[in-house]
Formats: structure tokens, C-alpha cells, sequence
């Protein structure tokens, strides 16, 4: 089985990478691969509901930046992972931005795999980050993956992560947690039980 690791930071050796590689190494234990993506620090497109990507499903229609690229791994992917840091109590744009974009334009790539999300910060500001990033899985009945507390790590400066000993193991117990719900899945992704929608858009 094989987990799909975003970091979200636009520093590609940061405190979000450190959160992710202790993650990646506690799956590698289990007998889990990992793949961790960077998402780069080109810009990111924003979705502008142009809704190409419903006459052809499973790519956005704006192939030039790295959106297509990171959601395309999904295809091979059994679990999820997003990592990202602080900004103003939210998420890094770019990721976000991406998010969106895969999820709309490949959401069929996504459907029902375990997903968990990472937020990492200087002091603040992770709670509400963290529960912005694990929103989107709750639309693709995809189970949310925790740990013994919110999946955040603390650091400023490149480095510091590595020093905050109840965060990575926060992170080690992420990973175990996410190991055992795809082994008891056998990295099948969940059913589910969804009805027919029925739209309601308040207006008529």
C-alpha cells in the first residue's frame, strides 16, 4: 500500500517537511510506501468553476502548474496526507488552491480513501488551519485519520520542528492510526453510503 504525502509549505526542507518525513517513516515501518509531493513555489491557479473538467473528468483544465501532476499520483495512492503551514490562522494559499482544484476536477481519484491533514505553526493559529484543510475530505466521504491530539507540529525557523517532541509524536501515532484503518480496509477505499443527491439551493 502507498500514501501520497503533500507538503504544502513553499519551503521544500521546512518544518512541514520535518512533520511529513516522521510520518513517512513510521508508515515505512508498517510496510506502507510513501510519496511526499512539494507543491513548488510557482504559482497555483485558483478554480474558476469553469467546469471543464466535467466534460473531461480527472484533470483540470489549466495544465500549467502543478496541479495535474499531484493529483495524477492519487490514481496509485491508497491514503492522503496534507501538510501546510500558518498563515493569518489559515492554510497556505497555493494549497488550498490546489486542494480545490483536485478535489473538483478528480474527486473520483479521492472517493473514500483515508485522508488527514497537518498544520504547522510558530503559536497559533493551527486549530483553525487544521480543521480548513480536513473540510474538503468530509464532501468525498473520505475517513479522516487523528492521532492522540490535533495533527499539529510548533516551529519558526527551518529546523525547529524537529524539536517539538509531543508534536512528532503526534505524528508517529497519525501514521500508526492510518496504517491499521488500511489494513483493516486492505487499502480498499471505504463505500460509503451515499444516497442520490438532492440538490437544494435555497432558491427556487
Amino acid at each position: 500500500m502507498k500514501a501520497l504525502l503533500i507538503n504544502g509549505s513553499p519551503r521544500q526542507k521546512g518544518n512541514t517537511s520535518i512533520a511529513l518525513a516522521e510520518i513517512a517513516v513510521r508508515l515505512a515501518q508498517h510496510g506502507i510506501d510513501s510519496e511526499i509531493e512539494w507543491i513548488g513555489t510557482a504559482p497555483l491557479r485558483g478554480c474558476i468553476v469553469c467546469n471543464r473538467c466535467r466534460e473531461k473528468p480527472g484533470a483540470c483544465v489549466f495544465g500549467d502548474d502543478a496541479c495535474n501532476r499531484i493529483s495524477a499520483r492519487m490514481a496509485d495512492a491508497d491514503a492522503l496526507v496534507v501538510g501546510s503551514p500558518v498563515y493569518y490562522g489559515q492554510p497556505n494559499g497555493a494549497l488550498l488552491a490546489l486542494l480545490q482544484r483536485m478535489l473538483y476536477s478528480n474527486g473520483a481519484a479521492f472517493r473514500g480513501k483515508p485522508a488527514a491533514s497537518v498544520a504547522v505553526c510558530r503559536r497559533g493559529g493551527a486549530t483553525a488551519a487544521f480543521q480548513t484543510l480536513n473540510m474538503p475530505f468530509q464532501m468525498l466521504n473520505m475517513p479522516i485519520v487523528g492521532s492522540q491530539y490535533w495533527n499539529i507540529v510548533y516551529g519558526r525557523e527551518p529546523g525547529q520542528a524537529a524539536c517539538d517532541t509531543e508534536g512528532l509524536q503526534t505524528m508517529r501515532t497519525l501514521a500508526d492510526n492510518m496504517a491499521a484503518l488500511l489494513s483493516a480496509t486492505g487499502g480498499k477505499p471505504a463505500p460509503g453510503c451515499e444516497e442520490p443527491r438532492a440538490w437544494m439551493h435555497f432558491i427556487r
